[in-house]
């Protein structure tokens, strides 16, 4: 489903733990690390397609997590035509995505990266929260800034960095 711009409509998603770092996973089979992310499916309103992602490539249910926030709107971004398809040359210019913010409530073994059939993942780890901007694939990560920066407002201070302030 794309619209009539040609970007297909998309969820990214941001999990954080308690000290602020963020969910990276690493692409099956790849040397590419990213944040969860999929498309919107017919009759699905991003919440929606977010948790049925959620789920499908971290093995994370709502009841793990809490969301903090989302970007106002679309944030899009290109795909170098070489990645696009051949069918879809021509019509297809990208993705199209709101971005959502989550915390982990639940425990890091609560992640599943063989919930689905077809895993996204083969392997996570946390790390800094602006730390991806360094590691992502070049066409990406433009919307990875504006995501990051939209969606810091929602963070509050981890108790570990409270305590690191305190003792400047």
């Amino acid at each position: 489903m794309l619209d009539r711009d040609g970007y297909r409509p998309n969820v990214g998603i941001i999990i954080c733990n308690d000290k602020n770092q963020v969910f990276w996973g690493k692409r099956v089979r790849e040397h590419s690390w990213q944040f969860p992310q999929g498309g919107i499916k017919s009759g699905e309103n991003p919440e929606q397609a977010m948790f049925r992602e959620l789920m499908e490539e971290t093995g994370l249910k709502p009841e793990h997590v809490r969301i903090l926030g989302r970007t106002r709107d679309w944030l899009r971004y290109d795909v170098p035509t070489h990645w696009v398809r051949r069918e879809w040359r021509g019509t297809y210019k990208g993705q199209k995505q709101i971005w959502f913010l989550l915390r982990l409530v639940g425990r890091d073994c609560d992640v599943c990266l063989r919930a689905s059939r077809h895993p996204e993942f083969d392997a996570w780890r946390w790390n800094d929260y602006w730390s991806p901007l360094e590691t992502v694939i070049e066409f990406k990560r433009g919307v990875y800034e504006q995501a990051l920066h939209e969606l810091a407002r929602f963070l509050t201070p981890s108790p570990h960095q409270r305590v690191a302030a305190r003792m400047k």
